[in-house]
């Protein structure tokens, strides 16, 4: 059903369809011109036809799947990314209500609202209620409205004068007076005339003095532009897929393109994730939905869910950057041979297009050694010469079909590369992005909470500790992401403090405590570097700091709050909602330094300096300069392991970050690994592409033939990490090694038995040797894709295992020369072949010596 939408990968079906049809054409003639000399080859021909119609059926239908994982996987990484800020942004609003419900100034105004008959008086208290408002709104710039009503809904004083209320009888008043809580709400309602629906914190105020129930609260947070903002970072940048808030009856309640799917209009949805496609409007979509996860108690609206939708038709024209193209070949093949772990599929097509590509050359090796003729050179006439035509046509049609999956297994594995880049990329992004709007809201309390009149009266006049704690002890129950919360007086001295334990010091360093002064207005605040605190119990963590200044002096500073954020679990909630359910990645908050402020690595506890060295950290920058964005990612090579690194910088949020040289510098880091790096040699092997042969120029040979020059063929084969060879008329034909039973007997170099005919009647048994432990005395790395090749030996036949075959040449006498390692009888190979001008030397296995060898 998705082949329609993914030109490139039909394009590859149509190529592996006409190489199955040469397949076909090569059987045909084999057939025909040559039946006798190819009844040996033909069912292996047959085999093989039929292997390659089962990889090009799994390579159609991996590329397919996987391409479809990658649209997905990037959809959901969105979706619950989405879901997941709004969540954490909400229930900090759940929090402001509650506390500024109890603000004393504002209390008190509400109270004594109706019973003031000094008018001028009367407007001096609206005045200052009002600015309390506006201050408050000033520094909590996520709302736009800020209401205080009293218990019959006459509207007492607003923040935002454009849209004025004077009374409300929306319902939400007294659900509010009656629950003990915050109540959320969002719909229309007349407490925001000019919009269409708010979401509306409300809670109820009691009076000071005698805790009579006097109004209500109502913070309107301003969704709208939350809602902008994260579409604008989490949404498909090519803008093919539209970003959804949905609501409990599916219905939209926030679309990135309302002209595209607009707000109110039912949508299908897919919280399972399955990999089908969906029906809306007349159109096919691909579409991935995440619900709310519960954030330190708070479940968000009721629900609520975000989702991406892309239609089929545009899902899969943009593959993305090459992530292969001009990268480190060896960091490439060090990563795809690692594919098992990371792509099970394309590991198990890979080994089967080895396994089949192998076959092929078995087959034509096979074909090359039965058609040496008498040994001489000289073949049995025109039937040869038509088998070897063939043989040549199954090596160049296996050479292209070889080519073509390879190709098109590079399309794949980049697709793998390309999801897993995509999604650690914005995960970083994600990281950083929650971490400036937590710390936003740390930097928006401290400044509020310096604003509180008992805090300012009690350090202003003094004697009032017990009013000062009790006030921080509320609020540390609101808030639950701070350890403790303290305040001191002009002189660093801390009057009050809540958190767990004693508190282990008395006062604030004189260099904080110089810094607090000297901060401008009640807009500014000062954070101390993420380092140790006896405050937070010796660990690592950010503490904020504003001036508490004098009630009716407001240049004069008598004071500070500090506010001591839980960092150790709070960050590592983060970087673990980020990574989770993705196998081996780790996620960390660092400086610029390396210093470790969070990790999901044990191993780099916070505070710790990253093992990862400048060098590449600058690379991961680069490549988000590159990108014109805060994020980049890169394949790489870290602490012994091929990993996709993905950083991203801290750029703010709101007026978070604006202020150079306050906040400290963050970023955040995913480290995705794939396996453990391989060793030059390790990669040779694993890579190993067969080396080409050609006799010596002048030489009387025939070139790549057999049988019709004046040389001898000779059978080329890779063992012990070199090339060899044997007389083509000393071998019968190769097997696979998987056919031989292990079974080590009293030679050391015996690694078991072969049953020559499989299947048959009459079990005939040879003993497989290993050559390379024969020929070099270390023994073989025997795989699946070893082979056997079957040696005329005396009377009999034995088996010896090599790495791989390669080929069957002719040389004449002139390409000979002894070896200078041949000498003594203990040598295999006293002579060597010498090809490709003399550069490319060949070591000739001397059977009697082999004889010898194995006698003894």
């Amino acid at each position: 059903m998705f082949l329609p939408y993914m030109p490139d990968v039909a394009r590859c079906e149509l190529s592996l369809r006409e190489l199955n049809q040469m397949w076909q054409l090569i059987e045909s003639s084999a057939k025909m011109n040559c039946p006798a000399e190819a009844r040996l080859l033909l069912p292996a021909m047959v085999a093989t036809r039929a292997g390659f119609a089962h990889l090009e059926q799994a390579l159609i239908a991996n590329l397919v799947q996987e391409k479809v994982n990658q649209v997905l996987a990037n959809l959901g990484t969105q979706a619950r990314y989405a879901i997941d800020i709004l969540v954490r942004n909400l229930f900090e609003r759940t929090a402001d209500v509650g506390f500024l419900a109890t603000d004393a100034d504002l209390c008190t105004f509400v109270a004594d609202f109706g019973d003031d008959s000094d008018h001028d008086h009367h407007r001096a208290s609206l005045d200052a209620a009002r600015r309390r408002l506006a201050a408050y709104r000033d520094k909590y710039t996520v709302y736009d409205e800020i209401l205080l009503l009293d218990t019959g809904g006459r509207v007492l004083v607003q923040a935002d004068m454009t849209t004025p209320v004077a009374r409300s009888l929306d319902p939400l008043l007294a659900a509010t007076l009656a629950a003990d809580g915050y109540v959320e709400t969002f719909r229309a309602t007349d407490l925001r005339p000019a919009k269409s629906r708010a979401l509306v914190y409300s809670h109820r105020m009691r009076d000071p003095r005698s805790g009579a129930v006097v109004g209500v609260l109502c913070l309107c947070f301003n969704f709208e532009q939350e809602m902008d903002a994260i579409f604008s970072a989490y949404r498909d940048p090519s803008h093919r897929a539209n970003m959804l808030l949905l609501d409990a009856d599916n219905r939209v309640v926030s679309s990135a393109d309302p002209l595209w799917i607009p707000t109110g209009v039912r949508v299908p949805v897919n919280t399972g994730g399955a990999a089908r496609p969906l029906l809306f409007g007349g159109r096919e979509y691909l579409v991935q939905t995440f619900g709310c996860n519960d954030y330190q108690g708070y479940p968000g609206p009721t629900g609520w869910k975000a989702q991406l939708m892309v239609p089929l038709d545009l899902a899969f024209r943009d593959s993305g950057a090459d992530v292969i193209q001009g990268a480190d070949a060896q960091l490439v093949q060090g990563l795809l041979s690692h594919a098992q772990a990371f792509s099970p599929p394309l590991h198990e097509l890979m080994t089967a297009v080895t396994r089949t590509t192998r076959t092929i050359g078995r087959i034509v090796w096979n074909g090359k050694v039965t058609s040496h003729g008498d040994g001489n050179g000289n073949g049995s006439g025109g039937n040869n010469s038509r088998l070897n035509t063939i043989l040549d046509q199954i090596s160049g049609t296996g050479a292209r079909s070889d080519a073509l999956f390879s190709r098109s297994i590079r399309d794949l594995y980049q697709t793998v590369l390309a999801a897993s880049i995509s999604q650690a990329e914005l995960t970083s992004q994600l990281l950083v992005d929650m971490l400036d709007r937590n710390l936003y809201e740390r930097a928006n309390d401290c400044r509020w909470w310096a604003l509180t009149a008992q805090l300012r009266r009690g350090l202003a006049e003094g004697g009032g500790d017990d009013a000062i704690k009790t006030v921080l002890v509320h609020i540390n129950r609101l808030y639950t992401v701070y350890a403790r919360l303290f305040v001191y007086d002009r002189q660093g001295r801390i009057v009050a403090a809540t958190g767990a334990g004693p508190l282990p010091c008395t006062h604030v360093d004189a260099d904080t405590l110089g810094r607090v002064c000297a901060l401008r207005s009640e807009l500014d605040h000062h954070v101390e570097r993420f380092a140790p605190s006896a405050l937070y119990g010796g660990a690592p963590t950010f503490i904020y700091h504003a001036a508490i200044r004098h009630p009716e002096q407001a240049a004069n500073v008598v004071g500070g709050i500090g506010v001591v954020f839980d960092a150790g679990p709070e960050l590592a909630n983060m970087l673990h909602s980020g990574v989770a359910g993705r196998r081996n990645m780790h996620a960390y908050f660092i400086t610029p330094e390396r210093q470790v402020l969070a990790s999901t690595d044990a191993a780099h506890p916070p505070g710790a300096t990253l093992a990862l060295p400048a060098t590449q950290l600058a690379a991961l920058l680069a490549a988000a300069d590159r990108n014109g964005r805060s994020s980049g990612a890169l394949m790489m090579e870290h602490d012994g392991q091929y990993v996709i690194a993905a950083c991203s910088r801290a750029a703010g949020y709101r007026d978070f970050r604006t202020g150079a040289g306050v906040e400290q510098p963050v970023l955040a880091l995913l480290l995705e690994s794939f396996g453990p790096v391989r060793d030059a040699r390790e990669l040779a092997a694993l890579g190993a592409q067969a080396v080409q042969v050609e006799p010596m120029e002048g030489a009387e040979a025939a070139g790549s033939g057999t049988g019709t020059g004046t040389g001898t063929d000779y059978a080329i084969f890779h063992a012990g990490g070199a090339l060899m060879a044997l007389p083509a008329r000393a071998i019968q034909e190769a097997v696979p090694f998987t056919r031989v039973q292990r079974a080590p007997g009293n030679h050391r170099a015996r690694v078991g038995m072969l049953d020559m005919a499989p299947g048959g009647g009459s079990k005939q048994f040879v003993w497989v040797f290993d050559l390379a432990l024969l020929a070099t005395g270390r023994a073989a790395v025997i795989t699946d894709n070893s082979q056997v090749m079957l040696v005329k030996f005396g009377a009999g036949t034995i088996g010896l295992v090599v790495d791989d075959l390669h080929s069957v040449q002719q040389f004449s006498s002139d390409a000979l020369t002894a070896s200078p390692m041949g000498v003594g009888a203990q040598a295999l190979a006293p002579r060597l072949i010498k090809a490709n001008g003399g550069h490319l030397l060949i070591e000739e296995i001397d059977l009697e010596r082999l004889a010898l060898r194995l006698r003894a």
